[in-house]
């Protein structure tokens, strides 16, 4: 009969933790998360940042990932938490591990967290889409349309399997205008900017997209790059996203 395992060594709590932004751009808004994450604990070795462990028998790095972007979207507004054994002023942290970050993972911003949950902050999202060879007035009739309809449903493959949801309820605005012609293409481009609230599933810029040939039938071209320009909390009353990073966040919770 083999020994009994002995207990793994208890490690400490962190004595510090950071709240990081930072953006996806460029051809690296095809990162997935998983690559993200390989990316960012190799910088985080890289630039020797003296990171706080979990307990267990397989110790891992304290990183709190929240509202992680799909796979091809293009962001400015990701988000985690790390967890450090010892303190750090957060902008020397911020700019060595941006140096060791590849070129399009760029860190935004660094804080010190006050306390509470990240992930609870981060209620809404700021999507801009960008529809090449699309007519802006024919998308803003199709956009009066979803918005004058009550429900929705959108179907989507997840990892429990092809899944039903309601996309109009997670729309809080919804605008369409117009861009011009594409350098690239010559063809019209029309941009939706679009407030979605999160839940479970959460809606993504593909769901208003399929929400809009469901009501109006209105195809939205070839291509469509989706950009997060903000993440955080919702204000109801205007329908507008804050900064999950402000103080005055902590304070009000």
């Amino acid at each position: 009969m083999p020994p009994p395992r002995s207990q793994p060594e208890q490690q400490a709590p962190p004595v510090q933790r950071l709240r990081i932004r930072y953006a996806k751009r460029g051809r690296l808004r095809f990162t997935s998360h998983r690559d993200f994450s390989r990316a960012f604990e190799r910088a985080l070795f890289r630039a020797q940042v003296p990171m706080a462990y979990s307990s267990g028998f397989s110790p891992h790095p304290r990183i709190s990932y929240a509202g992680a972007s799909p796979t091809g979207a293009a962001s400015e507004a990701e988000y985690l938490e790390i967890g450090l054994a010892e303190r750090r002023d957060p902008e020397i942290v911020r700019r060595e591990l941006d140096d060791s970050l590849p070129d399009g993972l760029d860190l935004v911003e660094v804080v010190e967290s006050a306390g509470g949950s990240l992930a609870d902050r981060l209620e809404a999202s700021v999507w801009e889409i960008t529809l090449t060879g699309v007519d802006a007035d024919t998308l803003r009739t199709a956009v009066d349309t979803l918005l004058a309809t009550d429900e929705v449903p959108v179907e989507r493959m997840t990892k429990k399997g092809l899944r039903t949801f309601d996309a109009r309820a997670a729309i809080v605005a919804l605008e369409a205008r117009a861009t011009g012609e594409s350098a690239n293409t010559g063809q019209t481009c029309a941009i939706l900017q679009v407030v979605l609230r999160h839940g479970t599933p959460s809606v993504r810029p593909d769901d208003v997209l399929a929400a809009l040939r469901e009501v109006a039938g209105t195809s939205t071209g070839p291509a469509a790059l989706a950009q997060r320009l903000a993440q955080g909390p919702l204000d109801p009353r205007t329908g507008t996203v804050g900064d999950p990073l402000s103080p005055d966040r902590d304070a009000a919770g």
